[in-house]
């Protein structure tokens, strides 16, 4: 109970001066993971039973699975084919050429550790995180075709590398126990009966909300905690029997969308803002966890290349590949690769991967120190720069017609004045 104490205690005094830290570019991920860090150095058992390994991996992935749901079930999905096809070239081309070129430099600065926890590594870092750029997507002198397309990107890129970090994890923990045989047959039955148990959760829960709902049947209260089972039994189904629950719970989320037609989208609010509460838990037995050992021992240059690498040349070189063709300015081209913080997802798959090779039998200490300082520098350095990087862009394109580009136009058509104008003082969301 001391930690949850501490940790409420801290959410308090974070909420009442949220906005004037967001003035300062200290964002919630920067106060949480710096407490739990310092609270680690400091007194190392003050988690007590939320260190222990299976209640924090019960901790982590509930928090993503809440995450995954409410991401795949608000999102816009005509989005994906509006603004130029942006979305589609950010998961499509930029994401797979991300986790390559992330083994690849794997590979390249830690032989020794295999091909395996290099592919690891790649994937647990490849997924975006937009709360730890919101300058950015609340900065309306920032085109809003690029806010969407990195807010699509964030909300679906988690989803992407969840089966690559399970077979790949699947692969490391095989290797050690049973030999490289099993893993390819067991990890696509897992992700198989993630799949299946989303379609039947998703879709029955969706049509019957929806339809209690249309009866007048609900309450706001009632509708907001069924999204909230929903996401749970997905979930919760998917492991019960065996299966990958993240992967049950981002595509039950997308059948949930579906069969209620998306008019559920403020019910699914309380689920959002539940796992957002969560995860100020995550980053700080993040801090307390896996970055408190590493700022108490000895920085390895060989950990702070790869992270560098991983936050430059590893994101924007993808995403510049992805835009070609879509004659966006370089300074868009260099905004979108830069603002591609690792956060989230990439906490609550180290975390998973430190405990399930620990159980192994393993040691997997090259891994968690370049997820740890990748995802610590990514926290620092995409918070401090959101804002003033948004601003200054958004300043050096505002007379740039493709960038003004109104959702569902086409690359190729003129803009008029007046719809460039309009767009930089709309207030569409991100």
């Amino acid at each position: 109970m001391i930690a949850l104490t501490i940790a409420a205690a801290v959410f308090i005094c974070y909420s009442l001066v949220a906005a004037r830290l967001d003035k300062w570019s200290i964002t919630a991920p920067m106060v949480f993971v710096l407490t739990g860090a310092i609270l680690g150095l400091a007194a190392p058992d003050w988690l007590g039973p939320l260190g222990e390994p299976e209640t924090v991996k019960h901790i982590a992935e509930l928090t993503l699975a809440l995450l995954l749901f409410a991401d795949a079930s608000t999102l816009r999905w005509r989005q994906l084919r509006e603004d130029g096809g942006l979305p589609i070239r950010l998961l499509l081309i930029g994401f797979p050429l991300t986790v390559l070129a992330g083994f690849g430099i794997g590979i390249w600065l830690f032989p020794a550790a295999g091909w395996a926890a290099a592919a690891l590594a790649a994937s647990i870092l490849a997924p975006t995180d937009a709360a730890l750029g919101l300058g950015v997507f609340t900065n309306r002198s920032v085109p809003g075709r690029i806010r969407r397309a990195l807010n699509v990107e964030s909300g679906l890129n988690d989803g992407m590398a969840t089966p690559l970090v399970t077979l790949f994890l699947a692969v490391l923990v095989a290797q050690e126990e049973t030999g490289p045989e099993n893993w390819v047959t067991e990890s696509v039955r897992e992700l198989g009966i993630g799949f299946l148990v989303a379609l039947v959760v998703g879709w029955v829960s969706g049509r019957l909300i929806h339809a209690a709902h249309d009866h007048g049947w609900t309450s706001p209260l009632s509708e907001r905690l069924a999204v909230l089972a929903t996401a749970l039994l997905a979930y919760g189904g998917a492991v019960a029997a065996d299966g990958n629950g993240f992967v049950a719970a981002f595509v039950a989320g997308i059948v949930f969308a579906v069969a209620s037609r998306g008019k559920l989208h403020e019910p699914v609010e309380f689920t959002e803002d539940l796992g957002l509460f969560a995860s100020f838990l995550v980053w700080a037995i993040f801090g307390a966890l896996l970055l408190a050992p590493q700022l108490s021992g000895g920085v390895s240059p060989t950990t702070i290349i790869y992270a560098v690498l991983s936050l430059t040349l590893v994101r924007m070189v993808p995403v510049a590949v992805a835009m070609i063709g879509t004659d966006l300015r370089p300074a868009s081209r260099l905004f979108m690769g830069w603002f591609g913080p690792r956060g989230l997802a990439s906490v609550v798959f180290t975390l998973i991967a430190f405990e399930s090779l620990h159980e192994g039998g393993l040691a997997p200490d090259t891994l968690i120190e370049v997820a740890a300082w990748t995802v610590f520098l990514s926290v620092i350095a995409h918070g401090v720069t959101a804002r003033p990087f948004a601003t200054r862009y958004g300043r050096s394109v505002a007379d740039e017609p493709i960038e003004q580009l109104e959702a569902g136009a086409h690359l190729g058509d003129p803009v008029p004045r007046a719809l460039t104008e309009v767009e930089s003082r709309s207030d569409e969301p991100a």
